[in-house]
C-alpha cells in the first residue's frame, strides 16, 4: 500500500538483526557528553555513526520499525539502535528541551509469540512496548504500534489452542498496516 501511495517514494531499509549496530561501550558514552573536535578516534567513529543513522531518520517521512519481544523486552540491537539516536545536538536539543525528529511518523510493527493483551495472565510483561517510546520521546518520534500476539501458536504444540487466537491477531495486525497508507477514495 505505502508504495502504491508514494509512486516516487524511496525506501532506506536497515535490517537490525542481520547487520547490528554496536553497542555503547565507554567511548561511545563519552562521545555524546564531549565536544566532537574533542574527541578520540574511538569516539569519532561513534559519533559518526550516530550521525550516520540520524541522518538517515532525518531524510525519512516514514519509520517502519520491526520489534519482536525477546525474553519480554526489546532485542539489544534495537536497544543499540535507540542509543545511537537519541544524542544531543544531532536528535535532541537539551537546551529548548525539544526533539529533532518529530514530524515523522514511526510505525512500529510488534511480534509476540506469547500472549501480553490486557486481562491475559502476562498483561504487562511486555517491556518492549512499554518502554520504546520512553526511550525514543527525547528524539520527537511518537511511535504508533501495531501488534501480532500469539506468533508461535502454530509452532509449538503447546499453544495449538491459541491458534484461532493467533490467526485473528495476525489479520487484525494486517489490516491496520493496509489502512495505514489506504488512499481515502478506497477507504471511503
Amino acid at each position: 500500500m505505502w508504495r502504491a501511495s508514494h509512486p516516487g517514494g524511496t525506501v532506506t531499509y536497515r535490517d537490525l538483526g542481520a547487520s547490528p549496530v554496536p553497542h555503547l561501550d565507554t567511548h561511545g558514552g563519552l562521545a555524546r557528553i564531549i565536544p566532537p573536535e574533542q574527541h578520540t578516534t574511538h569516539q569519532a567513529v561513534s559519533w559518526k555513526r550516530s550521525q550516520q543513522l540520524i541522518d538517515e531518520l532525518k531524510r525519512a517521512d516514514t519509520i517502519l520499525l520491526g520489534l519482536p519481544l525477546y525474553n519480554f523486552g526489546p532485542p539489544s540491537s534495537v536497544k543499540a539502535w535507540v542509543d545511537h539516536v537519541v544524542v544531543g545536538g544531532l536528535s535532541v536539543d537539551y537546551e529548548r528541551g525539544e526533539g529533532l525528529l518529530g514530524g515523522r511518523e514511526l510505525i512500529v510493527l510488534a511480534a509476540r509469540g506469547g500472549g501480553y493483551a490486557p486481562g491475559s495472565p502476562r498483561d504487562g510483561w511486555d517491556h518492549a512496548q512499554l518502554w520504546l517510546p520512553h526511550g525514543l520521546a527525547l528524539t520527537g518520534l511518537q511511535p504508533r504500534f501495531i501488534v501480532a500476539e500469539l506468533t508461535l501458536a502454530e509452532v509449538d504444540p503447546a499453544m495449538s489452542e491459541f491458534i484461532p487466537l493467533a490467526q485473528k491477531s495476525r489479520a487484525d495486525a494486517e489490516r491496520a498496516v493496509d489502512e495505514l497508507w489506504r488512499p481515502a477514495a478506497i477507504a471511503a
